[in-house]
């Protein structure tokens, strides 16, 4: 079974998974929440395979950015693929989407919106830090 396969199985009831040569990282989380806290905390990501429910573009630039060498979506954007393919990274996904919504489910989501004209993986995740901070700031 391949890296990408064990994630695929083990992602049943997490948001993440991550394997390589059978060590599996799985975390728990909304969004892209469980891979940023992964890249907070320096977690070496270099050569994973990764499982997630839902991989946009922002999700897509944070794998890239981690060093994954392929990615699985339950649901996958077309900006994703096209990412993550522009990486040379191989994905595959369950459902392939033009966009990922918001939880309103009344326009894009604002990760993706914040990322949408980034191509720099450092770049977009610096964006993406920045925008959960100003979110996050707004809720209270």
């Amino acid at each position: 079974m391949t890296d990408l396969e064990t994630a695929i199985r083990h992602l049943e009831g997490h948001s993440v998974c991550l394997c390589r040569n059978g060590e599996i990282i799985a975390r728990d989380g909304r969004g892209i929440a469980p891979v940023m806290q992964l890249l907070a905390e320096q977690t070496d990501l270099r050569g994973f395979s990764a499982a997630d429910l839902i991989v946009g573009k922002a999700a897509a630039m944070l794998f890239v950015k981690a060093g994954v060498v392929s990615v699985h979506g339950k649901t996958m954007s077309e900006s994703g693929r096209a990412y993550l393919t522009a990486h040379g990274i191989p994905c595959t996904c369950d459902v392939l989407t033009e966009k990922i919504i918001n939880r309103k489910g009344d326009g894009i989501c604002p990760m993706e919106q914040t990322v949408l004209e980034i191509d720099d993986p450092e770049a977009g995740y610096a964006a993406l830090r920045q925008k959960i901070a100003a979110l996050a700031a707004a809720s209270k």
